[in-house]
């Protein structure tokens, strides 16, 4: 039930980052390959594998879909009894032990989210690999991997929203901008962006943005009451994307009660607490996480490639840079200083 890949291009998310520069407890077995954004070619299969052959052109997932378990029989969640997200897994499902036959200084490699793709090739498990066209550009695909899939799928399956509804979205990364193009696809009447880097307002107005907020350039008003302001009242939802507490809060305060939905996408590595005190629930208000867009990997995933195939969502906007694999250093320094989107590697 497992998968040789050999991984022609992947991306470096935040994720990937936060774990490298040891921001959250992702990276405690050590040595270990990091890379979950990713797209390649299948060039061997496991016993029991049926749905994936030699020469498949496909994506890995880091939340699974088994497609046997209770999770996986039910319409309402996107996880999967073995194979969902997990930062602190860092072996085979099958057997406990790793697939990288390299060892350093003895000990063995590990996984990292059920992909492992900073490497030329890659064992992963069958529930963890996505079938994708032949004639779908492998290079774009990588990013349905995560990141697109993460932003659009927020807007489509949680929060579902209808043409005419008003979101705002705090920080615009690549989730956040895939957001934003989720959002401006399914026709919302006014799409907030909010970020402390003025130059995220030009790359969001290409995305589908109709007004931007700097947090830092406000003065005697903060930025929920402003977007209330702006809005009459609130946004229909709105998208935290930027893992930052004090942006989690005004994004809650900055939906309208009676019926504002907030969704949490970004990664919080701090062990405080939500910024909330149990009586603000009672406005109405509701807040909720999404883990991969709450995508069913496996079988819905496939769907949102045609998406893209076809130009409604645009996957090359995402892409800033392209570099080598070799550099891949510089390409975390990309990242780190906010100057890329996502940076391709390619061997």
């Amino acid at each position: 039930m497992e998968v040789r890949i050999r991984i022609l291009f992947t991306s470096i998310c935040h994720t990937d980052l936060s774990a490298w520069m040891g921001e959250n407890e992702a990276q405690r077995a050590y040595p270990r390959i990091f890379g979950h954004e990713a797209s390649g070619i299948v060039e061997s299969v496991g016993e029991g594998v049926t749905d994936l052959q030699e020469g498949d052109h496909v994506v890995p997932i880091f939340n699974g879909e088994c497609g046997d378990c209770v999770y996986c029989n039910r319409t309402d969640t996107n996880l999967c009894e073995k194979y969902r997200v997990n930062p602190f897994k860092s072996v085979m499902q099958a057997d406990g032990k790793s697939r990288f036959s390299t060892k350093v200084d003895g000990k063995p490699i590990f996984h990292f989210l059920n992909t492992s793709t900073f490497s030329e090739y890659s064992v992963i498990d069958s529930a963890c690999v996505v079938k994708i066209p032949s004639n779908a550009p492998l290079k774009e695909m990588a990013l349905i991997s995560c990141g697109v899939s993460t932003g659009v799928g927020a807007v489509w399956n949680t929060a579902d929203i209808f043409e005419g509804d008003k979101v705002a979205i705090f920080g615009l990364g690549a989730i956040g901008l895939a957001v934003v193009q989720g959002a401006q696809i399914r026709g919302a009447s006014k799409i907030i962006g909010v970020d402390i880097n003025n130059e995220k307002s030009i790359k969001g107005k290409i995305f589908g943005i109709t007004d931007f907020i700097n947090p830092n350039e406000l003065e005697g008003v903060s930025v929920d009451e402003k977007i209330r302001e702006m809005t009459g009242g609130g946004v229909d939802f709105s998208f935290e994307c930027a893992g930052n507490l004090n942006a989690m809060r005004q994004a809650f305060l900055s939906s309208h009660d009676g019926w504002g939905l907030t969704v949490i996408l970004g990664i919080h590595p701090s062990p405080k607490m939500l910024p909330l005190h149990p009586m603000e629930l009672f406005d109405g208000r509701r807040i909720v996480g999404s883990v991969f867009g709450d995508f069913k990997g496996k079988s819905q995933l496939p769907l949102l490639a045609d998406h893209c195939m076809q130009g409604e969502v645009k996957l090359e906007e995402f892409i800033t840079h392209e570099l080598p694999f070799s550099q891949i250093n510089e390409a975390f320094q990309l990242l780190k200083d906010g100057k890329s989107l996502r940076c391709i590697l390619h061997l």
